[in-house]
């Protein structure tokens, strides 16, 4: 999953106006942030597998601290504390929490059955969508598109900045993707991890372009 956890973060501005964009990517996409991290220093492993499913060529061999269900809760606590103590805002608070977990059902839609429900689980959890490219496609478009007007209809622009910037921003993340899906197998797990943690600079532009939106009452 990738364009998803984008727009269930966007969905989550309306119930969570006062959270930046960047916080509620930051608690959507955290695990895929940790996830990197977690491979380069060989906690976790991934393999390049062309034909692993339709969709990725990524063999997800071990990731129990950052994809199991039990870690999602536990990081979910921990973000969702950081979180309340910086802002004091219930609302943003639960939304975080919530988008953090939101994360591995999203995951469990698409992958195969290597999501571990607890570190050092032998069972495991994938409906396996990543075999199907439509059903892949319309998951993905769907809540994107669902997440992206949802959003504007809950911030609006200041000035230009926080108009043609997210924009770009949008039609970059759906450029991203498409590539991903067309272009060839990356050369190796360090390249995917490398790539993986330019996810952390999308977090921080979504926050320069927050600062140029306002919630609509």
């Amino acid at each position: 999953m990738f364009l998803g956890h984008y727009g269930l973060g966007l969905a989550a501005k309306k119930v969570a106006p006062r959270t930046s964009l960047g916080t509620l990517w930051l608690a959507a996409l955290f695990l895929d942030l940790i996830w990197p991290i977690f491979l380069l220093a060989g906690m976790e492993r991934v393999e390049i597998d062309p034909g692993n499913t339709r969709v990725t060529p990524l063999d997800f061999v071990r990731y129990p601290l950052s994809h199991s269900l039990l870690a999602a809760f536990g990081w979910s606590l921990l973000l969702a504390g950081i979180y309340w103590m910086a802002r004091r805002y219930g609302s943003g608070t639960a939304i975080v929490g919530l988008l953090v977990v939101s994360h591995w059902v999203l995951d469990a839609l698409v992958h195969r059955p290597d999501l571990p429900w607890y570190p050092g689980s032998s069972r495991m959890a994938g409906l396996g969508l990543w075999n199907s490219w439509r059903y892949t496609l319309l998951l993905e478009g769907v809540i994107f598109v669902w997440g992206w007007a949802v959003y504007r209809r809950a911030a609006r622009s200041r000035d230009a900045v926080g108009t043609y910037a997210f924009r770009t921003l949008m039609f970059f993340l759906v450029l991203v993707y498409l590539g991903s899906l067309i272009g060839p197998a990356p050369p190796s797990s360090r390249f995917v991890a490398i790539m993986a943690l330019g996810q952390w600079l999308v977090v921080l532009w979504a926050y320069w372009i927050d600062r140029h939106r306002q919630a609509i009452p």
